[in-house]
Order: structure tokens, then sequence, then C-alpha cells
């Protein structure tokens, strides 16, 4: 299991988010990086410390855990952050929107790219021990600005594009904890299976290919015939594939 909810978490101040024990809250400002702040301090924080950024146009939180199992599989926590994000904004998304995962790392909303989720584990640490801690960080696009007239970037969106009226970061931030909260559960009871049977249930099929994560965290494309696919997991997590290093945000 990814998160300990009963034994590693520090007390923290109050927020004016409202979290989910056990999830404590860091305000950063709007030039701030959650991802780097939330790696930087998860040492001395510890599970449960949660980084948020203030901004009008994105949605930027970061969340520390504490894994209880070696590296090389405690990296499918990039698939829990993912399944619980997207069901964050399928719960104050409009109606019949689609919302959809690109392996392993972008949510995309009726087609078009608003951001995605990245994890962080100690630069030190060994594949085969259990690390430290792990950071999963988000970022979603709200409200594209400078950008006025829809359609001008086809593969990228915005929320408020879409029709997302009634969802605010703050808002988005509280509904991802306890949509975490669910996942992390999942993973304790079901050993995993349940957390990919909603990640999965997110990509768009493969044509003639079953999906199956394997547990070290590679996607496994089962084909007609027997042949199996394997996308290994590892060497994506460096560069994520929805951010633009150049702006710091998602791509457009």
């Amino acid at each position: 299991m990814p998160l300990d909810s009963k034994t590693r978490v520090r007390a923290g101040s109050s927020s004016t988010l409202d979290l989910p024990p056990p999830f404590r809250a860091i305000a950063l400002r709007e030039m701030g990086d959650a991802f780097a702040h939330a790696t930087a301090v998860a040492a001395s924080e510890g599970a449960g410390t949660l980084v948020h950024v203030g901004r009008f146009d994105l949605a930027e939180f970061a969340v520390v855990l504490e894994p209880d199992e070696p590296l090389r599989a405690a990296r499918r926590t990039i698939y829990a952050g993912m399944a619980a994000l997207a069901d964050t904004l399928a719960a104050f998304a409009p109606p019949e929107k689609p919302i959809a995962i690109h392996w392993p790392d972008a949510i995309v909303v009726d087609g078009g790219l608003v951001g995605g989720g990245r994890l962080g584990w100690p630069s030190d640490a060994d594949d085969d021990a259990t690390p430290p801690w792990l950071v999963f960080a988000a970022m979603i696009r709200t409200v594209a600005i400078g950008e006025h007239e829809p359609g001008v970037r086809p593969l990228a969106t915005a929320l408020a594009e879409e029709g997302f009226v009634d969802l605010n970061s703050g808002r988005m931030i509280e509904s991802f904890a306890r949509h975490l909260m669910v996942a992390i559960d999942a993973w304790q009871q079901d050993r995993f299976a349940e957390v990919a049977k909603s990640y999965l249930s997110r990509i768009p099929p493969e044509q003639r290919a079953r999906q199956h994560i394997d547990d070290n965290g590679d996607l496994l494309l089962h084909r007609a015939g027997g042949a199996v696919e394997r996308c290994a997991l590892l060497p994506t997590l460096g560069a994520p594939s929805w951010l633009d290093p150049a702006t710091g945000a998602p791509r457009r």
C-alpha cells in the first residue's frame, strides 16, 4: 500500500482546504513549484503532506506518500494517482463529457490535453528496497490564458472551455484527496487489482489487445495470436508526456 494513514503522518496546522485525514496542506505562492517543494520536504514532513500552489489558470498540487513495498513495485502509485485524478474530473464534468488517460500520465478531456500527473522518489533509492517516500504531483489547466478563440489549439484545452463551471482548484484538490484515499484503500484490500481496473478503464482501447499492468508497473498489451507488447513505465517517468519543460505547464 502506498500510504499508511494510521502511523506515518505528522500533525499539521489548519488549512483553508477541507482535507480528510491524514492530509495536511502547505500553500505556496503563485510562482511556487508543488512537485519540487514536495520532494524537497518529503523526508522531513512525512506522508500526507499536500503542497498546493495558488494559481488562477492551473490547479497544481503534490502529495507525499510512504510506500511499504520495494520501489520497483511502488512506482505503480502513478496509476493510483492518475485514476484518482480522472475520477475527480469525472465527478465535476458535464454529462457525457469523456475523461481519458493517455498512458501513462496524461489527462485528456474530450480529446484535448488538460494536464496530467508525475511521480518522484529519492534519487539514491534502490529498486529492491522500500523508499522512504514517493511524491505524486498533478497539474490541470483550468483556464486557457491568452488564447481567446476556441479551437486555436485543437490538441489542448482547459476545464473552463469544456463546461466545468463548478470546479475551482480548491475543490479539485479536496476531491482528489478523497478519491486518492479510495484508491489507496482498494490497493490495500485487493493487492492493486482494483486500482489497475480503474486506471485501465480510462485508457482508449488498443485494437485487439487486452491490457494488463505488470508487477513493476509496465503496461502489457496482449494481442491476438498470443503476442505480448511491453511498454516500460520507468523510462517515461523522468519526462512527463504532458509537461512543457519550457513553460513548466501542460503542453499547448
